[in-house]
């Protein structure tokens, strides 16, 4: 595991305890076994949705994308700001709002599947 995945570990212990495990070409942070964040290219990107998403936008921070056959595909992953890599309550914070998308995310999907 690269020197930054494993930073993440220690960055978000007051968030509580995180695992990481292989993605593509980086790594997925999961909480209680739900991904609220991504690590790509040393750079940590958080779960976001149409609650928590404002929080990135406003501080004009990038989406994830990859290109796949010739096309961008974004997902609902944003950059997280500077201070979040810098300070553990901040961390923290930015985390549980993430980590809440995440399960948002992952109710809607169960909803749908009984639906189905």
């Amino acid at each position: 595991m690269d020197e930054f995945s494993e930073y993440m570990l220690d960055l978000f212990r007051l968030f509580g305890r995180i695992t990481l495990r292989r993605m593509f070409a980086g790594r997925g942070l999961f909480r209680d076994g739900i991904m609220f964040g991504l690590v790509y290219d040393e750079t940590l990107y958080l779960k976001a949705d149409a609650e928590n998403a404002i929080y990135f936008q406003r501080l004009n921070l990038k989406q994830f994308e990859y290109a796949r056959q010739g096309r961008l595909i974004a997902l609902s992953y944003y950059q997280a700001p500077d201070i979040v890599l810098e300070d553990q309550n901040e961390a923290a914070i930015w985390a549980r709002r993430s980590f809440e998308a995440a399960l948002r995310a992952d109710a809607s999907k169960s909803k749908k599947r009984r639906r189905d």
